[in-house]
């Protein structure tokens, strides 16, 4: 008797070594030998505070002037080709931060719905009811993200889970977090920040 509890024992033993408990995601603080500054921090900008989304109900609709609008869940457009660079995020508040960001190209995220000719803006819609947009040229000339992590971990609900623009070269009222549209337009569009005077180019000087 005492030799089977013997053998289950080293059984259960082998079996919690090919089945280790799931870690969690380790944050990547340096790549391709640039320094990155970390994922969490204390403080928020947002204009309602950090958003809570359902991702099983969650869709990413592509709307406006597009032949085939699309509403896409979570996992479809993290389907797509997958993309990361290190970029500077610059704040009008005075601060900036260097992060990795992961996720899919807006250029292959928009192919999907095929835009229509004369799309001149992309607009993008925050679940708090935020919104701003870019030029569509600057989003293929810059090659602009759209990202699912940041240093190698899935953005939270203060980081804009499910989706941030990554709208490089861009000030930071320009990366907008919770994307749950974008609409293609032949207009200019003024968004949160740019109605309330702030400058529509946002270039970083």
């Amino acid at each position: 008797m005492k030799h089977l509890i013997w053998i289950s024992l080293i059984f259960a033993g082998i079996g919690l070594m090919a089945c280790p408990a799931p870690q969690a995601e380790r944050e990547i603080r340096e790549y391709k030998g640039e320094h990155l500054d970390p994922f969490d921090r204390k403080y928020d900008n947002s204009i309602k505070g950090p958003q809570q989304v359902d991702i099983e109900q969650y869709r990413l609709r592509i709307t406006g002037l597009v032949q085939t609008p699309q509403s896409l869940t979570y996992q479809e457009v993290l389907n797509l080709p997958n993309a990361k660079r290190a970029v500077t995020l610059y704040c009008v508040e005075g601060w900036d931060e260097h992060l990795l960001f992961e996720g899919v190209r807006l250029a292959d995220l928009l192919a999907l719905a095929k835009p229509k000719k004369g799309v001149q803006t992309v607009i993008f819609y925050a679940v708090d009811g935020y919104s701003s947009s870019l030029f569509y040229d600057d989003i293929i000339r810059l090659d602009i993200l759209l990202a699912a992590k940041i240093n190698g971990r899935v953005l939270d609900a203060q980081r804009g889970f499910p989706f941030q623009v990554v709208a490089e070269s861009k000030l930071g009222y320009k990366w907008v977090k919770w994307v749950k549209e974008i609409e293609l337009s032949d207009k200019p569009y003024k968004g949160y920040w740019e109605q309330r005077g702030f400058d529509n180019d946002a270039d970083v000087k």
